[in-house]
């Protein structure tokens, strides 16, 4: 259960291993931390990958869950069917901000790590670099970042990702996609919480 604190910054950034007790919890505390307390400010995911690399996947898989659960306070752009990825990153970067006037942007992307790193997903300020893990030099993206580690880096990159176990990254995929539904609902029942305080019916949310 959430307290009312909830909202309190922690330290920066946060790591997890994916198979740990209440990840999914302790995740959202942190996300949830991290985003503005402007009503009125768009707060958008960019689930950065492709699904032509199985380690690669993170970010669109995530964002395929996501879309699929509807949320109220987060838009999400990147997919299975519409991914964003190096050669699209720019365009559609530049078409959020055609389409929401200074958004908090959350990137979200696979990256390569240590050995006894692998599992782990991080939360942390500012933006995450896409492509770092193959050597790609693209524009950094997000006022914050979400990382999964999905293999071990330093050699043959590309391989390692292609290589990676689908169902690894689909576990991962599913655990941060969790977390980011909880902290959806946790920010609903909040407006609602609020709303009624102003004696305005909430009709606009769903019961």
């Amino acid at each position: 259960m959430f307290t009312r604190n909830f909202f309190k910054k922690r330290q920066l950034p946060f790591r997890i291993h994916v198979d740990e007790n209440n990840v999914v919890h302790d995740f959202a505390i942190q996300l949830l931390g991290l985003l503005p307390k402007i009503a009125n400010k768009d707060i958008v995911i960019v689930c950065i990958g492709t699904d032509r690399s199985t380690g690669d996947s993170l970010g669109p898989l995530i964002g395929s869950k996501l879309l699929e659960k509807k949320l109220t306070s987060f838009h999400v752009y990147g997919s299975l069917e519409d991914p964003v990825h190096a050669v699209n990153l720019e365009e559609k970067t530049a078409k959020i901000f055609e389409k929401h006037v200074n958004p908090f942007i959350i990137a979200i992307d696979a990256c390569l790590g240590k050995s006894t790193s692998v599992g782990v997903i991080s939360i942390a300020d500012g933006p995450v670099k896409p492509g770092a893990a193959v050597n790609k030099k693209l524009s950094p993206v997000g006022d914050i970042h979400i990382t999964g580690i999905v293999n071990v880096g330093g050699f043959m990159e590309y391989m390692v990702l292609q290589n990676t176990r689908l169902h690894f990254v689909i576990n991962m995929a599913e655990k941060i996609a969790d977390s980011i539904v909880v902290a959806d609902q946790q920010m609903t029942r909040e407006k609602q919480r609020s709303l009624l305080n102003n004696n305005v019916r909430p009709s606009s949310f769903p019961s």
